[in-house]
């Protein structure tokens, strides 16, 4: 766990990425989850990002296409966890603009927490389901987009500083755009899948500048790569 302890950060809320992508750079198989061009070496990491995290961050669209539920640490990490001050039970926290969320995390016994905006369709009922702690209004600026610093900064307030966003790629484009992701840990499958598949970053416009990046690591297993790079952060 050594190997992936917390990088700066300029905010103190320290937000870590975590991707992989097939050799062509497709962030997904033929069936459009990650699970199909990952191995056992990516989920050595996975795993392990987990457990360093607070919270793990997606968005809406990320938890139904691959079916995410309430998470746990694996019992051979939490001693580790522990020792690093992380509490007990690991939050997940999922941003959608809608409200909309699938049945399997809002009627589980460990609900997320949801970032979403007033305009909200589905907020009322949300606040009703989980309760208005559970439930974080951050309004973008634009109509009906969530603001992201806001959100991280609702997390923040409930201790939960150090965050580990598993995309999809729209979410993670729009925190680097926001000049808000501290660190990325990029997986290379060695797949040529070809397809209509997307990046790990999906925005309708370039990053404007370019991001830049150091490499921390770079490690190997198999014919994986598994990268981990600090984001040059714009504001620092």
């Amino acid at each position: 766990m050594a190997l992936f302890a917390d990088g700066p950060s300029t905010t103190g809320i320290h937000v870590r990425a975590n991707m992989v992508s097939a050799l062509d750079g497709a962030a997904t198989g033929a069936d459009r989850v990650s699970g199909s061009i990952n191995g056992p070496a990516d989920l050595r990491v996975f795993r392990v990002l987990r457990a360093l995290a607070d919270v793990v961050l997606i968005g809406a669209g990320t938890a139904r296409a691959e079916c995410y539920t309430p998470l746990d640490v694996p019992p051979e990490l939490r001693a580790a966890r522990s020792a690093r001050g992380r509490a007990d039970d690991l939050e997940l926290a999922v941003v959608t603009a809608s409200g909309e969320l699938p049945a399997s995390l809002i009627e589980s016994e460990r609900p997320p927490l949801v970032l979403t905006t007033s305009s909200a369709p589905a907020l009322g009922a949300l606040r009703d389901r989980l309760g208005p702690d559970r439930v974080v209004v951050a309004d973008g600026g634009a109509p009906g987009t969530v603001d992201h610093r806001t959100a991280l900064a609702a997390l923040a307030d409930r201790g939960l500083r150090h965050v580990l966003t598993e995309g999809g790629p729209m979410l993670l484009g729009q925190l680097v755009d926001a000049d808000l992701v501290d660190e990325l840990c990029l997986t290379w499958s060695p797949q040529l899948v070809g397809g209509p598949a997307g990046r790990v970053t999906h925005v309708p416009a370039w990053f404007s500048p370019p991001r830049e990046l150091t490499l921390a690591h770079l490690l190997h297993s198999d014919g994986v790569l598994l990268g981990r790079w600090q984001v040059v952060r714009l504001g620092a």
